[in-house]
């Protein structure tokens, strides 16, 4: 079988109020922090009140000797990681108010990386049960709760079904006005690689 090597780059981003900060580019495991240093930077000016951490974790089934299936999560860190297409990968953004005051309006929007397809239903809200999560199909233009897209019947109908993984190009989370002094957030979704 052959191996499809990808490389992985993970790294801290602070102080987002209504970014989209992207995992990776090109390969589905570059962490592209650095392209949106910019944007992170400015958000630091804006509301440096919260500080966000990305991580991701490779999915690991191993068949133990009675045949029974057992998931662990391998943390993907360093400069380099491997995965194959139909790997599982899970990213997980977690961060915490550092300030005193409440922050208000809080949006975070991941890219699906590219090469990869969204898993559907697999993006969570940790414990913030307020947040609402959203998607896009249009590269980040619009978000919904549940993509549809028009689909021709042999008759000629037009109709709207859900959207496939495969359209999911952004996830959305809107904290909203939730974030307490001291509050601890956490959101993951799941990919499979190309």
């Amino acid at each position: 079988m052959k191996r499809l090597s990808k490389f992985v780059g993970l790294g801290a981003a602070a102080a987002l109020l209504t970014v989209a900060v992207p995992l990776l580019s090109g390969t589905p495991v570059w962490a592209s922090l650095q392209q949106a240093s910019q944007s992170v930077i400015e958000s630091l000016q804006r509301q440096p009140a919260i500080q966000l951490e990305l991580a991701a974790a490779k999915q690991v089934l191993e068949t133990d000797a009675q045949g029974q299936t057992k998931e662990t999560w391998q943390t993907l860190s360093g400069e380099k990681a491997v995965v194959q297409p139909g790997d599982r990968l899970r990213y997980n953004l977690s961060g915490e108010n550092t300030s005193d005051r409440s922050l208000k309006n809080l949006v975070v929007t991941q890219p699906v990386p590219p090469q990869t397809i969204y898993v559907l239903g697999s993006a969570l809200v940790g414990n913030n049960g307020g947040a609402a999560i959203t998607y896009s199909i249009d590269n980040g233009e619009t978000f919904v709760d549940a993509p549809m897209v028009e689909v021709t019947q042999p008759n000629g109908d037009i109709v709207l079904e859900p959207a496939p993984a495969e359209a999911y190009t952004h996830i959305r989370w809107n904290f909203g006005d939730q974030v307490q002094p001291e509050a601890v957030l956490s959101a993951a979704y799941d990919v499979t690689v190309r």
